[in-house]
């Protein structure tokens, strides 16, 4: 069974993706702040990160530049999901080198899943 870690300060949404992806198999374990987020992605070391950008106590891109300075998240799967979607952001999520930038109001939960399946070749 595949374990995705959810970094998401949006509570509601968080128990959305929950509620999808535990019904498709996943474990799934979440994080409400970037700090947590990391330390859990550290100790966990999931299949696939999805990662907001806007997060209390650490933001997004410093929680992907951390991870990436780790032996075992050089590789990790991340996705971003986040409602910025302006180029300097995306930019500097890209030279972290990430799975998938989705900005959540333009994409469906379904094509989200969709991109998780992809990565997670399912």
């Amino acid at each position: 069974m595949k374990t995705i870690l959810i970094i998401e300060d949006e509570i509601a949404y968080v128990k959305l993706l929950n509620d999808q992806l535990s019904s498709k198999g996943y474990t799934v374990i979440e994080a409400h702040d970037g700090q947590t987020g990391l330390q859990m992605a550290l100790r966990e070391q999931p299949n696939l990160i999805l990662l907001d950008i806007r997060l209390p106590k650490m933001d997004g891109l410093t929680v992907l530049h951390e991870i990436r300075k780790d032996p075992w998240g050089r590789d990790a799967n991340v996705i971003i999901l986040t409602n910025l979607d302006d180029s300097k952001t995306i930019s500097t999520a890209m030279h972290e080198i990430i799975s998938k930038y989705v900005v959540k109001n333009e994409a469906s939960l379904e094509s989200v899943i969709d991109d998780i399946k992809i990565i997670l070749k399912e």
